[in-house]
Formats: structure tokens, C-alpha cells, sequence
């Protein structure tokens, strides 16, 4: 057997120029007992922390691999709910930015999450239809709840009531009594995709986007305040039902007068406000007050509503009927009657239009105890802006306080380079060129520019030369930061530009079918006498097709051309003659590199596959299937045959020339790969991609072996393939709105493994134990038995302690899944065990939960099972008398701390008047000392 080549692990060591993702939502969080000041934002897989006033980010809550798509923070401001594209939900502590708990329920993203008022329960909507309620205390899921058809847009928790509402894009608005877990209300006055709502006004009036400019305002009577059936409604109850049956069409006019069919509560259409957006509602939401609403489409404006209180309403009505007064006693008239009605407008006025720089992707707001309102808008250019105004004003000013745009690019990154000394790597997107410092991951300097296509550090690394894609070369100097000179050199794009390896001069290839040759020469500057760099055009190599890439030799003696037709030709570079012609791909050849030594030529195409050639004779040595889309780019590592490809299939891939065989897969992008850069030395790789983000992957000492790193493949597509399996049925359970929370996945099946391993080897030891007893007995002497090794590393425990400890360990959120892989051949040990358990008063509440689950997916088996009679006759007893213990405990302790705070309560008070007393009685003593003074002088 001949020996393993072993490479170095490249691994990912930074993500930087990425300041909010889009596909989440801003929110602000209380941090460092500040509110209004710091958001959090979705960046890729990781959630950042920025300080608004500052623009610094003072927090990164690390992801895993999928994206964030919401965020939602907790009521007493120490949590942050994050849902990720896979399902998952992850609570961090923002205290030290550690996860607390995962949830794994949904199988598609999660699209709402939304915490209830006391901060003890988590729903979560997602693009597989279901609402899921977790318990964020007991770190369990409750139950599902289906109902929907299509994706859920928006979830919320009613503050006084146990019932829940939910919109999704099946154009229904649902409300669920989470007392019986189902849906008890359906609304159907919508017409397209219902994009998001929001409960105003102390939750007795429901509003709701659609994908039309109305805003939809629904009136909520609840059916459960003690009311008489026959007892007449109140004006306003009246006013409304009639505006109601005035806006309404004859189905849902219909709809309005079910209310004998209703139960909980009544919802009626009163109006709608218009918008003057014309495109579909994104979001929709009001401040934690509910008093400030506002909302936004697929534009850059965010629409400002205030919606008035009770007693605003009713001095604005009283005002309404002094002023009717007034006009019927000038004409003559009768006084009008005390049923003036304020119209729907005037109870929801329109503030202001805030205009954000670029298309708003989501927003949140808050409103300071001094009134005013700051707006923090996450827009789809990489931007977080934050506005404030006072909506109290005559005329609200709209204030830009700040905006977060240093840390990157607004655009796509096209281009990537490192300098000679492997420290600055330089960024060039649509709209500018920005420098950063690879160890600090520090933006030191920003330079505007054209559209980037190409780009490349001038020798010496002060000056840095731009293709842009309308044919122009743009030169900068680092120091100033200023355009030296621009140059029309070609007549379209300039789509590659390469360095020459006697660093006097460098080549550009364009769309104008033409590969130019410059020199770096030196000039007099305008302004001093004191020479600048700047290029001057020696050559031209005229060919038939667009040029795509063009790179040198490492001896400068050939020049490679990749051409539109979908072939690279080399010529000599002395003389421009042809010396070959590299034919095989399907398409255009988009990328291509050059060994150090001048033996290979590696060219990545956009038909998915990346050949390598003899460089001597132009035979194709390997055509290689890299990617599952486009290769965009290819570099080999300096000094090596080993090269790097990027792709649009979101992946970075390293490949040896030599043995054509693939080495590793760099996974971390979530959108397409455009280009990336190797540092001389070739210890980092730095990546951009469509998803905004700026990657550094850094080689690490850790040796990789290409066996071991395809089984962990095989390993990880398994794991997938087990996410995807149809869920266990649970006997007796019908298929209604409701289910379990949880869902299969790789833990849950390896927590039931270890499970089952526990019971094994409690089985085993169970036996051997007899077998002991039995042979002292018949030896008549004691013979020492054998410790398990297993048991020994606990400690020498016991095998019922070693299940104790087994199960202990297993996730909150897991247990159930975990129990409903378990098979039942595993269950009379574990109820026996159980029994044992809450005998001693060991984790009562674990596992009488876990018992209780275990008696409804396996009653009839377990009922049928006359060996078990007497064990669950024995837990019946047990688990009643423990439970009230546990519960009797609970009650004294809640009393006691009870007592306590009435305690502190009163010693606070005592002290307050005390300190009062003592402030007042030093204020006198200055009085008379200032007297005194003024008495001498």
C-alpha cells in the first residue's frame, strides 16, 4: 500500500464587510441597561450586535451553517429568539452571547417568532405551514398547530387571553384558543396573501397587510367580559358595525351578523386605510406601546400612522360636538344628536413618509418616555440607518441620527486581491474600492469608484489599478486615497487583468475583442514637481472573440487568452504568435490559472467543469466535474499544484492538479461565489459572495486526509437524509390541527441509542448480579464480582444510577422525540426504573413528564401487559404522593418569597423617607449658612 498524502485543513477563520443580511428583520435589544440604542441584525449565519450611535458591533452571536431568517427578543430584554432557514430556533443569552436552548420542529426557515408578555412562551411560524408553541422555561415544545396552507407571515400572542393569532400567505387570518389548542376563529375578507398584522388600541382592533395598498382594520368584541346577551351595545360598538356593513361586501356583511356561531370573541371589518405604497405590504408592525404603527412595501419609504387612545378619541369627539353645536345654533337649527362618529382616518392619522436611502427590507421601532420616536431601518444595500421624530409635532421632522455603512460594500464584491506582504486584501464592488487590514478585519481606507471587474495591487503595494466594466482603468493611491488617473482602455468591460512576473507592467483583456499590454512609467504630477505612477499602452493583440481571462507565464514567455468561444489559445508573448490552442469545454472558459512552474494550466468554465492541461503540449491531462453550477473563479496556491475553485453552487472547493482528485469543500456562503484571492503565502483565502459577505479561510496545522474526509461527507449527507424521513406516527393520535411539537433528527435518534445502551447494560448487570448471588450462595463464601469498566468511569455507580445519569443528559426539547424512537421492548425497564426514580424524589418532574408521554403513545400495549399492572399501580401511588410534595414545597416557597418581597417593600419605603428627611434637613442648614455669610458681608 503505498503512502497517504496528507494536506493541511484550510478552515474558516473570519467573516467581515457584512453589516445586515436581508433576509431577517432589525430589532432593538436592551443591552448594558440601555434601550434604543443597540439592534441586533441577521448577518448570514451569525447574528451581529451594532451600537448605533457609536456604529461599532459590540456583539456576535455565532451561528452553525444556515441563514438567519428572525429574530425576536425577549420581554425582560436578557434573550434573543433567532429562527434559521433549517427550522432550528436558538435562544442566546445576550449577557454572554451563548446559546441556552435549540428548538427543532419546523422543517422549512422560520418566517415569525414572538415571545408572549411574561416571556415564558416562544411561537414560531414557518414556510412549512405550521405555528409551533415552545416552553422557553421548561425548554420544551408544547404542541403544533396546523391549519395553514401555505407559508406564515406573522404570529402573535394576545397579552391578556391564552389565544394566539396567526396570517399566512393562504390569505387567511387565524385566531387559536391555546386552552384547547385549536382554531376557533377563521378570518376570510382577504383576497391575496396576507403579509402581516398587528393588534392596536389594547388589543381590541386587528390590522392587516396584504399584497394590495390597503390596510385592513378589524373591530374586537370579547364574548367573555360578563356581558348580557340582551344588554345594547355602546355607541361606538354600533358605529362601527354599521361602517362595517358599509365597507363590507354581502359575504362578509353575512359574516359580521355569526356572531351566535362565535365563542371567545368577535372580529368585524370597520375600513381600511390606504397606503400610498401600490406594492404588497413586508412589514408591518407598531412600537411595544401600540400606539405608533408603520409599515412598508418592496420601496425605500416607510409610512408613519399614530393611532389614538381612548381619552384622545374622546376629547377629539367632544371638540367634533362642541363645534356641530356651535354651526346648528348659528343657522338656526336643532342640535345634532350625540352619535357623531370620528371616521376611521382620524383614529389612525398619518404621521409622516420617512425616505430611506435604498429599498427597506424591515424595520423596528421604539418610542423614549420623552416622546420621541427612533426608527432603525435594515435596508438591501448592506445598510442599517436609524431615524427620529417626534410624531406629537404639528409637523414631525424626520432626522437621519445614524448609519452604518463603513464595515461594507452597498453592492456585489467582483474582485479580490492580496498585497505582496499578505496584510492589506483589497474590495471593489459597483460603487467603491475599500482596503482592509486581513488581522484586524479593520476597513483603512474607502475610495469611489466605477463598476469593478478586475483589480490588482501595483508592486510596492502604495498604489492599486481598478478595471471597470465600462472600459476604464482607474489608478489610486493608498496613501491619499485619491484617483491618480483614469484611462478609456478598451471599449467594453474589462473583464481580467494580470500581472506581468517582472512586475514592470501588466495585461488587460476586454469585451472589445483586444489584449493590451501596459508599462508602469513615471511622471511629472500637475500640481508638484515631484513624479507619480502612472501606465502607458505598448501593444495590442487583436482576436476574434470577447476576452474573458488572460494570464501570464510564471517565465513570461507564454500569454494565455480564455476567448468568448469557449477556447483558450496561447501565443508567445515576445512575438504575439500562436503557439496553442486549448479546446473541450462546452462553454465559456470564465477562470483560469498557471502552476508556479510553468508545467500546467488549469481553466474553470461555465459548463460546471475545470480541465487541466499540459502547458508543453496542450493534451488535456483531467477534465474534472467541480461544481454544481458556473466555476467563476481559479487560483492556484503559490509554490503548489494546488488550486482553488469557486462556484455558484455557494462553495469553494480545493483540488490537486497532480492527482486530480478533490481535497476539501469550503462551506460557509449561503448565495453564489464570485471571485476570491490567495495570499502570496498561501496560509488565507479570502472569499465574496452575492450573500454581501467577505470570507477569510485561514490554513491551519491540522493535517486532512482525503479518506477521512469523505466518509465525514458520507457522514453529514446521512445525517441530512435522517432530517428528511417522514415523522413517527403516535398511536391514537388523529391527525387534526394539532401535534407534537418536536421532530426527528440525528440527536434525537442518538439520545434514544444512548438510551437504549443504558437499559442494555442494566439488563446485563441485572443478570450477572443473580448469577453472583447464586454462586456465593452455593459456595457459601463471598466471591468479589466484576465491575463493568463503564460503571467504574462513573464512579461505581450503580446500573439504575448509570440510566439516571444516561437520561439526565438527554436535551429538554429531545426527551419526547427521543422516547418516540424508543422501541417498546425498552419500556417495562424504563417504567420500573421510573417507579425507582420518583420513589427516592430524583428529578420528579423529568420524569413524571416523560412517564405520561410514555403512557399515551404506548397505552394500549401497556395496558394489555398483565406483567405491568403492578408497576404502574406502584407509580400511580408514587407519582400522586411525590407530586403533591413537589407541589406543597412550590406553595411554601412562593409564600415565603412572598413574605420577602413585602419585607424589602416596606424596609424601601421606610428608607426613602429617610433619606427625604435627611436631604431636607441638609438643604436648611446651607440656607442658613448662606444667610450667614450674606449677614457678614
Amino acid at each position: 500500500m503505498g503512502l497517504t498524502r496528507q494536506y493541511l485543513r484550510y478552515g474558516v477563520a473570519a467573516v467581515f464587510g457584512l453589516i445586515a443580511s436581508p433576509k431577517g428583520n432589525v430589532a432593538y435589544v436592551r443591552l448594558r441597561g440601555e434601550s434604543g440604542r443597540y439592534v441586533a441584525v441577521p448577518a448570514c449565519e451569525h447574528v451581529f450586535l451594532w451600537d448605533t450611535r457609536r456604529g461599532e458591533k459590540v456583539l456576535i452571536l455565532q451561528g452553525l451553517k444556515q441563514e438567519v431568517t428572525s429574530l425576536c427578543p425577549s420581554p425582560d430584554g436578557l434573550h434573543l429568539a433567532v429562527g434559521y432557514e433549517d427550522g432550528a430556533v436558538r435562544v442566546f443569552s445576550l449577557l454572554n452571547g451563548e446559546v441556552i436552548v435549540t428548538f427543532n420542529g419546523h422543517k422549512a426557515s422560520v418566517t415569525a417568532l414572538k415571545y408572549d408578555q411574561l416571556g415564558g412562551r416562544l411561537v414560531s411560524g414557518s414556510k412549512d405551514t405550521d405555528v409551533i408553541v415552545w416552553d422557553i422555561i421548561n425548554e420544551s415544545g408544547l404542541y403544533r398547530l396546523k391549519g395553514h396552507k401555505d407559508a406564515v407571515t406573522q404570529v402573535l400572542f394576545l397579552r391578556e387571553k391564552n389565544l394566539l393569532v396567526t396570517s399566512g400567505k393562504d390569505t387567511l387570518v387565524k385566531w387559536w384558543d391555546l386552552d384547547t389548542q385549536h382554531c376557533f376563529r377563521t378570518l376570510v375578507g382577504h383576497r391575496t396573501e396576507v403579509w402581516g398584522l398587528v393588534l392596536v388600541s389594547e388589543e381590541k382592533r386587528l390590522i392587516t397587510g396584504a399584497a394590495d395598498s390597503e390596510l385592513r382594520v378589524w373591530d374586537i368584541t370579547y364574548l367573555q367580559e360578563g356581558k348580557d346577551p340582551g344588554e345594547p351595545e355602546s355607541k361606538k360598538s354600533k358605529g362601527s358595525l354599521a361602517r362595517a356593513e358599509e365597507t363590507c361586501s354581502i359575504d362578509e356583511t353575512l359574516d359580521l351578523h355569526e356572531a351566535s356561531e362565535e365563542r371567545l370573541l368577535r372580529c368585524s371589518k370597520v375600513g381600511s386605510i390606504m397606503r400610498d405604497g401600490r406594492d404588497r405590504i413586508v412589514t408591518l408592525a407598531t412600537d411595544q406601546t401600540g400606539r405608533i404603527l408603520a409599515c412598508h412595501g418592496t420601496d425605500s419609504i416607510l409610512e408613519v400612522f399614530y393611532v389614538l387612545s381612548e381619552d384622545e378619541i374622546h376629547k377629539k369627539m367632544e371638540r367634533k360636538m362642541k363645534k356641530a353645536r356651535k354651526k346648528a345654533r348659528q343657522q338656526l337649527e336643532e342640535e345634532p344628536e350625540s352619535s357623531i362618529e370620528l371616521s376611521l382616518q382620524e383614529e389612525i392619522q398619518r404621521v409622516v413618509n420617512i425616505k430611506a436611502s435604498a429599498k427597506i427590507k424591515s424595520f423596528d421601532l421604539i418610542l423614549s418616555p420623552k416622546g420621541e420616536l427612533k426608527a432603525t431601518l435594515l435596508l438591501q444595500n448592506n445598510t442599517v440607518e436609524t431615524y427620529a421624530l417626534n410624531p406629537s409635532a404639528q409637523t414631525p421632522q424626520v432626522a437621519r441620527v445614524s448609519k452604518i455603512t463603513i464595515g461594507g460594500h452597498r453592492s456585489n464584491v467582483r474582485t479580490l486581491a492580496f498585497s505582496s506582504d499578505n496584510i492589506a486584501v483589497l474590495s471593489a464592488a459597483a460603487e467603491s474600492v475599500k482596503i482592509w487590514n486581513r488581522s484586524t478585519l479593520q476597513c483603512i481606507r474607502t475610495m469611489e469608484c466605477e463598476y469593478a471587474l478586475c483589480s490588482l495591487f501595483v508592486p510596492g503595494d502604495r498604489q492599486v489599478i481598478i478595471g471597470t466594466k465600462t472600459g476604464k482603468l482607474q489608478l489610486f493611491d493608498l496613501a491619499s486615497g485619491g484617483l491618480l488617473e483614469m484611462l478609456a482602455a478598451h471599449d467594453g468591460a474589462v473583464w481580467s487583468i494580470s500581472l506581468s512576473p517582472d512586475q514592470r507592467g501588466f495585461i488587460t483583456g476586454g469585451a472589445d475583442k483586444c489584449v493590451k499590454f501596459w508599462e508602469f512609467e513615471l511622471v511629472k504630477g500637475e500640481n508638484s514637481a515631484q513624479k507619480r505612477l502612472s501606465v502607458k499602452r505598448t501593444r495590442i493583440l487583436q482576436l476574434d472573440e470577447d476576452v474573458l481571462c488572460v494570464r501570464y507565464s510564471p517565465n513570461q514567455k507564454l500569454l494565455a487568452v480564455s476567448l468568448l468561444d469557449c477556447t483558450v489559445k496561447i501565443f508567445h508573448t515576445d512575438t504575439l504568435k500562436f503557439f496553442l490552442s486549448l479546446y473541450g469545454h462546452k462553454l465559456p472558459v470564465l477562470c483560469m490559472d498557471i502552476t508556479f512552474d510553468g508545467a500546467l494550466i488549469a481553466t474553470g468554465s461555465a459548463d460546471r467543469n475545470v480541465k487541466i492541461w499540459g502547458l508543453d503540449f496542450g493534451d488535456c491531462h483531467r477534465s474534472l466535474f467541480a461544481h454544481n453550477d458556473s466555476v467563476m473563479y481559479l487560483q492556484f496556491v503559490p509554490k503548489s499544484h494546488l488550486f482553488f475553485t469557486a462556484g455558484k453552487d455557494h462553495k469553494i472547493k480545493q483540488w490537486d492538479a497532480d492527482k486530480f482528485q478533490h481535497i476539501q469543500t469550503l462551506e460557509g456562503h449561503h448565495q453564489e461565489v464570485w471571485c476570491l484571492a490567495i495570499s502570496p503565502s498561501g496560509d488565507h483565502v479570502v472569499s465574496s459572495s452575492h450573500d454581501k459577505s467577505l470570507r477569510i479561510w485561514e490554513r491551519t496545522r491540522e493535517p486532512l486526509i482525503v479518506e477521512e474526509e469523505q466518509e465525514m461527507q458520507r457522514e453529514a449527507e446521512y445525517e441530512e437524509n435522517v432530517a428528511k424521513e417522514e415523522q413517527p406516527v403516535v398511536a391514537g393520535e388523529m391527525q387534526g390541527e394539532t401535534g407534537l411539537a418536536g421532530k426527528k433528527t440525528i440527536e434525537t435518534i442518538k439520545a434514544a441509542e444512548w438510551i437504549m445502551e443504558a437499559i442494555e447494560l442494566y439488563r446485563e448487570e441485572t443478570a450477572k448480579l443473580k448469577e453472583h448471588e447464586a454462586v456465593c450462595t452455593a459456595a457459601g463464601k463471598e466471591v468479589p464480582l466484576p465491575v463493568n469498566p463503564v460503571l467504574q468511569a462513573y464512579g461505581n455507580i450503580s446500573p439504575s444510577s448509570y440510566v439516571l445519569e444516561v437520561f439526565k443528559k438527554v436535551k429538554s426539547s429531545e426527551v419526547e422525540e427521543s422516547l418516540l424512537v424508543l422501541p417498546f421492548s425498552y419500556i417495562p425497564d424504563l417504567l420500573t426504573l421510573f417507579n425507582e426514580y420518583i420513589q427516592v424524589g430524583t428529578e420528579v418532574e423529568l420524569f413524571c413528564r416523560a412517564l405520561l408521554f410514555l403512557l399515551r403513545i404506548h397505552f394500549g400495549q401497556i395496558t394489555s401487559n398483565q406483567m405491568l399492572v403492578t408497576v404502574i399501580e406502584n407509580l400511580k401511588k408514587t407519582t400522586i404522593s411525590k407530586v403533591s410534595e413537589a407541589q406543597d414545597m412550590l406553595g411554601f416557597n412562593m409564600a415565603g418569597l412572598q413574605y420577602l418581597k413585602r419585607e424589602i417593600e416596606a424596609k424601601g419605603e421606610v428608607t426613602f423617607f429617610a433619606d427625604a428627611s435627611d436631604h431636607f434637613e441638609e438643604k436648611k442648614k446651607k440656607r442658613k449658612k448662606e444667610k450667614l455669610i450674606l449677614a457678614v458681608v
